[in-house]
């Protein structure tokens, strides 16, 4: 069971990679840099390039520095995931999911020194950052493991093992 739960979270992790990379090939060679496809009122693809991570941040550190510190996130994630407990599947999930999003970001600032971004939330008055797959499963990642946490704190509350503050 333990094995398979391994190759299940390695499947989401180059599942993750494969789908991202492949979507950012399709936005590089298939659309105009700053270019702005309407999708929805409020969804657009706009290809950009980020220098930074998110919001542009830490740009100044460069290519290399930004390299590392990904590198480290990535080894952190993984010391989370194999340090779970196997019945925190939900955490597990999410950790594979940063991992791979962690890593098709990677890949693009290694390849390219910047990271390929094309989705833009968007209304006449504002705009959201551009962001691309491998963020959005960075966040869904995070997201699956703060509910899992919840979800665990709410059960050991219930049978008493956490104190009311």
């Amino acid at each position: 069971m333990i094995r398979k739960a391994v190759f299940l979270n390695l499947f989401v992790v180059v599942l993750a990679v494969i789908l991202d990379q492949f979507v950012k090939y399709l936005v590089e060679t298939g659309m105009d840099y700053h270019q702005q496809i309407d999708i929805l009122p409020v969804l657009a693809l706009f290809r950009t390039h980020n220098d930074g991570i998110a919001f542009s941040m830490l740009s100044s550190v460069g290519d290399t520095g930004l390299i590392v510190m990904t590198l480290v996130v990535i080894a952190f994630v993984l010391y989370l995931w194999w340090s779970s407990a196997q019945e925190r599947w939900l955490s597990r999930l999410g950790f594979a999911l940063i991992i791979g999003g962690a890593i098709g970001n990677l890949i693009d600032r290694s390849l390219h020194g910047y990271v390929i971004d094309y989705v833009l939330f968007h209304t006449a008055t504002w705009s959201f950052a551009v962001f691309n797959l491998a963020d959005a499963f960075i966040t869904i990642g995070a997201g699956l493991i703060i509910l899992e946490e919840l979800i665990a704190w709410k059960s050991e509350k219930g049978k008493g093992k956490v104190e009311d503050r």
